[in-house]
């Protein structure tokens, strides 16, 4: 059977319903990353897009006594067995870790050095070239009918139709997926609109004992491409957080219904922050939602997967991305190009998306455009640590110190403009860390010119 329509979209398990720079090389060394451990209530899908052709696979970060998850998602056909899969999850915290938004440092070189390298090298340009009859019976007698049941790993999973939303949630809650009050309106939606419900539970039986959970993966085919999120947002206990990562053979994914919008990116942050990445981050990406009004979804990578720089985690192979649902490569992509470099690059570009999100600020479900667009971007910030030589020792180690003091003001007007965070908070502590003109005593500091009004800067006036 070809499923035509599954939709791919969930209630995120319950993710809230359930419970509880150019393409040119950017060098640098990556010191740091801001995967999704840094957010609570952060639930990650991956879609493997092409055509039609859809896998979805599904992870939360729910921790506890198993027995108490249940997952719920929307779909409008009825998956057969073989579409159901369970993925290892090791797979997403790869794709998490190569997309992460990443730290990179740089060591200023001598400018004495660099100045005699200039006179002899002048035309050199660098370049840089992953029990059943008894629920049965009660189902029917509340208009509920299940269509289909699976044992898939450690999952008992059902497919359910309903004739109407009350009948549905009753069913559920007896059968403990504790569907919270409020749910009926959204529920009996979906069910007008023909949707059935893919609901899976843990088989304690067959479970290994840990307290986490393997993703759930499903194919299908819909010419829609869309993410149903309004079930999560009935019993959330404020926002949630959501990472989804797309990847197609055509370029990068991008929502059609709300904006989508990238992270600042590519700026020079205070030395400091590589203590407090995360702290950072953090405070960085609530100050940008909070710019949105709560109502944007941010880019926070898009990238061909065949490389990276810096490189975060190393590009997913062939063989991991085929397991998470890209369906498109050869299967003997893992073997060496013809080169002989090592594995043949992999058509796969890859998106990372992030929302924060409740039923004020989306209250529709999440709907997707592939587009074209193939240009590389990377949520990335940078240290740049300065040269701490003899100032006196050429011309350019003592301009290069005159533009040290331009440089620290203006790494600490970015960090207060990116996290919302006070600006003489930030200059005490870039002071108190050696990076002020204090440090630079019995330096002949040139006076730091007067700063133009914007309008002076754009046309050259006064």
């Amino acid at each position: 059977m070809k499923l035509k329509h599954l939709v791919a979209g969930l209630a995120l398990p319950f993710f809230g319903l359930a419970f509880a720079a150019p393409a040119s090389a950017f060098c640098g060394f990556y010191v740091a990353k801001a995967d999704t451990d840094l957010f609570n209530e952060a639930s990650k899908v991956v879609f493997a897009r092409d055509g039609e052709r859809t896998v979805i696979t599904m992870s939360s970060d729910f921790r506890g006594d198993v027995s108490e998850f249940a997952m719920v998602v929307p779909v409008v056909d009825i998956p057969e067995r073989e579409q159901i899969n369970v993925a290892n999850p090791a797979l997403v915290e790869h794709l998490d870790a190569y997309t992460a938004p990443r730290l990179v440092e740089y060591y200023d070189e001598n400018p004495c050095e660099a100045e005699r390298r200039e006179k002899m090298m002048r035309d050199m340009v660098a370049s840089a070239a992953p029990e059943m009859d008894a629920m049965m019976d009660d189902a029917e007698s509340l208009g509920v009918t299940i269509e289909a049941q699976y044992e898939v790993g450690e999952y008992d999973i059902l497919i359910l139709s309903a004739e109407e939303s009350d009948g549905l949630i009753q069913w559920l809650n007896q059968n403990g997926y504790r569907i919270p009050d409020g749910a009926e309106e959204i529920v009996g939606a979906y069910l007008k609109r023909g949707m059935k419900f893919f609901v899976a539970k843990v088989n304690l039986e067959r479970h290994d004992g840990s307290a986490m959970l393997r993703p759930l993966q499903v194919a299908y085919e819909d010419e829609d491409f869309m993410l149903p999120i309004r079930l999560g947002t009935v019993n959330a206990e404020g926002k949630q957080e959501l990472f989804i990562f797309a990847m197609t053979p055509e370029g990068r994914v991008e929502t059609s219904n709300y904006r989508t919008v990238k992270l600042p990116s590519n700026m020079d942050v205070p030395i400091y922050v590589k203590d407090e990445f995360g702290e950072f981050y953090k405070a960085m990406f609530s100050h940008q939602v909070e710019k949105e009004n709560g109502k944007a979804v941010f880019m926070e990578y898009a990238w061909d997967m065949a490389w990276c720089d810096p490189c975060a985690a190393e590009p997913l192979k062939p063989s991991e991305l085929r397991e998470l649902g890209v369906m498109w490569l050869d299967e003997d992509a893992d073997a060496p190009d013809q080169r002989g470099f090592g594995p043949a690059p992999v058509d796969v570009f890859v998106t990372r998306l992030h929302l924060r999100y409740d039923a004020r600020t989306f209250p529709e479900d999440l709907t997707f455009q592939v587009t074209g667009d193939r240009e590389n971007y990377q949520g990335r910030y940078i240290l740049r640590h300065p040269w701490r030589g003899d100032y006196q020792e050429c011309k350019a180690a003592g301009e290069y110190a005159n533009t040290l003091v331009q440089r620290w003001d203006t790494e600490a007007e970015s960090l207060a403009r990116l996290t919302g965070w006070s600006i003489d908070d930030i200059r005490t502590k870039m002071a108190e860390g050696g990076y002020s003109a204090a440090a630079l005593k019995g330096v002949d500091l040139a006076p730091s010119p007067e700063r133009k009004s914007w309008w002076q800067r754009l046309w050259g006036n006064g």
